[in-house]
């Protein structure tokens, strides 16, 4: 009778299962990624609360009866539910309730030091930290519901995972999800700083949960303050600029004067916390309580603009609706972010690939915009892949709005032209890691690449190349096609903004080419008097009549490490006293024809005058500017204290022995690291040299990964049999893309015998 019971109870479960809860879930993620782009907001998001309601139901279900049906013979474990308090692989994640915002439950989390971006948003040549007078560009990434592979702090293994490099066509990045506090992952918030742009995160309230919610947070005027005060607390300690606010809820209007005391104290906190800071409010409720989305900046909503920094206003405006906001906001203009959904969903113009055509109204109306999912590339496969696509799609936003991000504007500078994912790293020519990665943090000062959306096959293509070898990190420029013998090709690499002094300034930078094409780097100038001068950096002579320069600087080859990677570093010397750099390009060009070797002198008899196009191939590898004076003095490994905590072995029932634990340094003396960041390698065991007659031993090390906070998670390492202590190194490395030798490098030595 019990086995009988037992047996229909599996087969009402495996039913359940298979004909209800998976449809539902399926159904669920297709409105999401389809009819978005055809359904309007409230009806959407009606539907989507009512399957997630349903889903929660059947989930119970199946939980009961998989409870019911369950026995000591059972062999099926769930994993354990994620505990923060507990050492794990680093993630960032939401604050999903008001209880653990307002006890600062996060704080106590494992992962919380890990999630400290360590990038600072400077005011750049003395600028003031506030936004510029201009209209601006907001981007709110809402990609897949946020936290995919950008969650793993110390990196992933996805090589085609989402990333932005288009930083300069931006001023703020709001990090969003749906969950009621949304922490921006250090990753972004680094690389966004890096680039000169904002970083907000997300409070929102949605739905019947939402609702509940709002009426504690506005229950009385010191609840209100106090979750802002908490809001304040976590973007200081992580490192970004402020909050996207989304009261997505129907209010009662004996709730909007607590709303407004919430809204208006943690703008002013924000700002007595972090100057420069930011709260912008959602077009969502209204004054009056209701949930009227108006698509404009009018009475409804102004009082909440007026206390806080800006409105995101919702994207199913009408064409003379910036103009009427510009109107309302009087000098405030530019705190008007008009929104674009790129999905499309109503939104004026239709999003997606015409996305510029709304940018093209605002901007003619001197507002801000607002573009929203700018995932849509990635998240339905624009063709004909995600890096073309991307790119040829942020060239719409910049042929509607132009270039707002200028850089380099400080010393030293160095990009190494990592998109923050890749199939490999390496240092300094050399190889470190030989699979797919990914960790946006490690994006470099990103190339302004003009796209070209038919390239002419017979010139030259230029792009970030993830297959070709790098010269540091996982990333490089590369130029491939043909040119004529006496021809040169000129491609933008930055817009700069660098006011140089009376001191020498050394630019370095990193080729690898075919004998016959060579790379060189064009340098535009201009002074207080609107003076222009250009530099060519070229280590042989060119023709001018292609390339147009004032000065042409042959640099000096820099002598490399002993490698086979067949890279070339090349370093010039200039004085530009009362000149900025304006203006940073690659120059590809061919050897005059006297240099080269030729396969015939017969080719040559009757075509001496005739430019045949020959093929053409270079890398650049890295660009650093610097002087003389910002050249990294490491300190010695002595000056580190380095130690281990949450050890803990294990070990599987083949014997294999697995370590996990968290390895932290910091310098002796108790001042603060001034490094940005750190390579962590696994140190192997000496090995004789190959073809070594003289008993010479060499060391090996295995790359773990980079971190950027002064620790680092060692997850279930397999310990090799026969080791009695594992070395962990610490790579140190500069700003300038300098690093510290292996063999000089703070290490910790960890005893693993009998363990």
């Amino acid at each position: 009778m019990f086995q009988t019971h037992c047996q229909d109870l599996t087969f009402v479960f495996v039913f359940v299962f298979v004909f209800v809860v998976v449809p539902c879930i399926l159904i669920i993620r297709i409105l999401h990624h389809l009819l978005r782009t055809y359904i309007n907001r409230k009806t959407l998001k009606t539907l989507r609360n009512s399957l997630l309601s349903l889903k929660k139901t059947l989930h119970s279900l199946v939980l009961f009866i998989t409870m019911s049906n369950s026995n000591d013979d059972s062999s099926a474990v769930d994993p354990p539910p994620f505990d923060p308090l507990q050492p794990s692989i680093p993630i960032s994640y939401p604050i999903k309730t008001l209880q653990d915002l307002h006890s600062r439950a996060y704080f106590d989390s494992f992962h919380y030091p890990f999630n400290k971006s360590t990038v600072p948003l400077h005011p750049l040549n003395g600028a003031s930290p506030t936004l510029p007078a201009r209209p601006r560009i907001l981007v709110c990434h809402d990609m897949q519901g946020g936290y995919v592979d950008d969650k793993w702090v110390q990196g992933g293994t996805n090589a085609d995972a989402y990333a932005i490099w288009h930083w300069h066509l931006m001023d703020v990045f709001v990090y969003f999800s749906h969950s009621l506090v949304t922490l921006p992952p250090p990753c972004w918030t680094n690389t966004a700083h890096r680039h000169g742009v904002k970083v907000l995160g997300t409070f929102i309230t949605e739905g019947d949960e939402g609702k509940v919610i709002a009426t504690e947070l506005l229950s009385t005027k010191e609840s209100a303050h106090t979750y802002a005060e908490r809001l304040a607390e976590l973007a200081v300690a992580l490192g970004f600029e402020g909050w996207l606010l989304n009261m997505e809820v129907k209010l009662d209007v004996d709730q909007i004067p607590n709303l407004k005391e919430f809204v208006s104290h943690l703008t002013q906190t924000m700002h007595s916390s972090v100057p420069g800071s930011l709260v912008i409010w959602y077009d969502s409720v209204t004054i009056d309580g209701k949930l009227e989305w108006q698509d404009q900046l009018n009475e409804k909503n102004k009082p909440f603009f007026d206390i806080c920094d800006g409105i995101f206003v919702d994207y199913k405006w009408e064409e003379d609706y910036p103009k009427l906001s510009a109107a309302v906001a009087g000098d405030r203009k530019f705190d008007v972010y008009m929104g674009i959904d790129v999905f499309g969903r109503n939104t004026f113009g239709g999003g997606q690939w015409h996305t510029n055509v709304a940018l093209d109204v605002i901007k003619k109306d001197d507002v801000s915009a607002a573009i929203f999912a700018p995932g849509w590339i990635y998240e339905t496969k624009q063709s004909p892949d995600f890096q073309t696509a991307q790119n040829h799609w942020w060239s719409l936003v910049e042929k509607s709005w132009g270039i707002l991000q200028n850089y380099p504007k400080v010393l030293p500078f160095y990009s190494n032209f990592d998109q923050g994912h890749g199939l490999h790293i390496s240092l300094e020519g050399e190889q470190m890691l030989d699979s797919p990665w990914n960790n946006i943090s490690s994006q470099g000062f990103q190339p302004m690449l003009e796209f070209k959306d038919d390239p002419n096959p017979d010139t030259i293509q230029v792009l970030v190349d993830f297959k070709e070898a790098s010269y540091s990190g996982g990333g490089n420029v590369t130029f491939k096609g043909t040119l004529e013998e006496n021809a040169s090709f000129i491609a933008r690499l930055f817009q700069a903004e660098l006011l140089l002094g009376n001191f020498p300034v050394y630019i370095t930078y990193s080729v690898k080419s075919e004998e016959t094409s060579l790379l060189g780097l064009l340098l535009e100038f201009s002074s207080a008097r609107k003076e222009r001068k250009s530099v060519l950096l070229a280590s042989r002579r060119i023709d001018q009549s292609s390339t147009k320069f004032s000065e042409l600087i042959v640099p000096r080859q820099v002598k490399m490490l002993e490698t086979t990677t067949e890279w070339a570093t090349w370093e010039a010397r200039i004085i530009m006293d009362g000149y900025a750099i304006t203006g940073i390009s690659a120059v590809c060009y061919m050897p005059e024809p006297s240099r080269r070797t030729l396969e015939s002198t017969s080719n040559v008899q009757d075509n001496a005058s005739v430019h045949t196009p020959a093929e053409y191939f270079a890398i650049l590898g890295d660009i650093s500017i610097k002087t003389s004076g910002q050249n990294s003095d490491f300190p010695l490994s002595s000056s580190w204290l380095v130690e281990a905590q949450y050890v803990k072995f294990a070990s599987d029932s083949q014997g294999t022995k697995t370590l996990s634990a968290k390895i932290i340094w910091k310098l002796k003396d108790g001042n603060d690291s001034v490094f940005p960041q750190y390579n962590i390698y696994l140190g192997k065991p000496a090995k004789q040299a190959v073809g070594s007659l003289d008993g010479r031993v060499e060391s090996t090390q295995e790359y773990l990964g980079v971190a950027r906070v002064e620790s680092f998670y060692i997850s279930n390492l397999i310990i090799p049999s026969n080791t009695d202590t594992l070395k962990f190194i610490i790579q140190v490395c500069s700003v300038e893309g300098t690093s510290q030798n292996l063999d000089k490098s703070p290490f910790l030595l960890l005893d693993v015998k009998d363990k």
